[in-house]
């Protein structure tokens, strides 16, 4: 890995390429801003030996990038960016000065990355072919064994199934965590996108106050989050049509 120290130039570029300015990062409120990188990077960038230029996000980012190592700047610029791009295109709106885009793509080479490829929703390539005949063999006979554990424990075990499934199909499958009380079965990566994870095996189906339940915890987080509602009952009639269409979940 290369090794490059961040330069004055440099973080005046950062500034402008994630709305530093002021103290803030982008749109990150600063729930959202210690969730995104516990989340999508594993830092607690609310860690008191980032807060020692200042506590806003802005001086947190500039603290860590500063203390950090270069693969880890690299990591760091490199999902910001990410969400940063999905909150443009989403608004539609225009790139001001592409020219400092250009100065940022430079950057990561500098620190020995790769300039970040746009990738359009139809450039996702399925995984199925990575999953060769025994992996799929074993997968379905844990899925088979779920069927008859007790179901406090299948509970448990249909998440971490799951989160198996996402890793051997390439899409990052993250364990359950924690948020300001609110349990999130998991979480994996598709085409760009990181979805939350709400996993049911019950005897009935899924009703339409547990899908609205879900869809808050989804809406309560940043852009980068969808929702993946996996129910073995299914769900029903009455509350896919009461949770009506629209909302950023799926369900399964």
């Amino acid at each position: 890995m290369t090794t490059y120290s961040l330069k004055r130039l440099d973080f005046d570029l950062l500034d402008y390429i994630f709305e530093m300015k002021g103290g803030y990062v982008l749109d990150f409120s600063n729930q959202t801003y210690s969730e995104f990188f516990n989340d999508e990077l594993g830092i607690n960038i609310d860690d008191n030996r980032f807060c020692d230029i200042g506590t806003s996000k802005g001086k947190r980012l500039r603290s860590y990038l500063k203390q950090s190592k270069t693969e880890e700047v690299l990591r760091v610029l490199a999902s910001l960016w990410q969400y940063r791009e999905t909150k443009r295109k989403r608004a539609s709106i225009d790139e001001e000065k592409p020219e400092l885009v250009s100065e940022f793509n430079e950057l990561l080479v500098r620190l020995g990355g790769k300039a970040p490829v746009n990738k359009s929703k139809s450039s996702f390539v399925p995984h199925d072919e990575a999953i060769n005949e025994s992996t799929a063999k074993e997968l379905l006979e844990a899925l088979m064994q779920l069927a008859a554990m007790d179901p406090h424990p299948r509970g448990y075990a249909f998440e971490s199934f799951l989160r198996n499934l996402f890793d051997v199909s390439g899409m990052s499958g993250r364990a359950s965590f924690r948020l300001l009380g609110e349990q999130i079965d998991g979480s994996f990566e598709l085409d760009g996108e990181t979805y939350l994870l709400e996993a049911k095996w019950t005897n009935l189906p899924v009703n339409a106050a547990d899908l609205r339940s879900f869809n808050a915890k989804v809406q309560d987080k940043a852009a980068w989050s969808r929702g993946l509602f996996v129910s073995n009952s299914g769900f029903t009639e009455e509350g896919l049509h009461a949770f009506g269409r629209g909302n950023s979940l799926v369900c399964m």
